[in-house]
């Protein structure tokens, strides 16, 4: 049984830094690309970051660029979202997603979500 789980969330200030985890179990972590998507209140869940199974390279969103990187840690079962400089418009449920070995931005192709971590981001 595959579970990811979230940890990491809370209320900042505009300006202000978090970074997200999300611990994997049931799958070999190495073999899975791992993404973040988040979900504002009454909007579609969008893509934020991935990294592919291989490397560190990450992929992102435009507004995010910048401001938000993405790591993993293979012997750790961890994929982190770091973010900086945050914004209100930030202000979300981050979910972790995996799937098989390369990023593919669209949400369909993604096969294992956790259940999200709230990150409030006040002006």
């Amino acid at each position: 049984q595959v579970q990811l789980v979230e940890s990491g969330g809370g209320s900042v200030q505009a300006g202000d830094s978090l970074r997200l985890s999300c611990t994997a179990s049931g799958l070999t972590f190495s073999t899975y690309a791992m993404g973040w998507f988040r979900q504002a209140p009454g909007k579609e869940r969008i893509f934020v970051a991935a990294v592919d199974w291989s490397s560190d390279n990450g992929w992102y969103e435009d507004s995010v660029k910048g401001r938000f990187t993405i790591s993993r840690d293979n012997a750790k079962n961890t994929v982190y979202l770091q973010m900086n400089s945050l914004k209100p418009e930030d202000t979300a449920v981050y979910l972790c997603t995996g799937r098989p070995y390369t990023v593919l931005r669209d949400i369909e192709s993604w096969d294992y979500w956790g259940q999200g971590t709230q990150v409030t981001v006040s002006s």
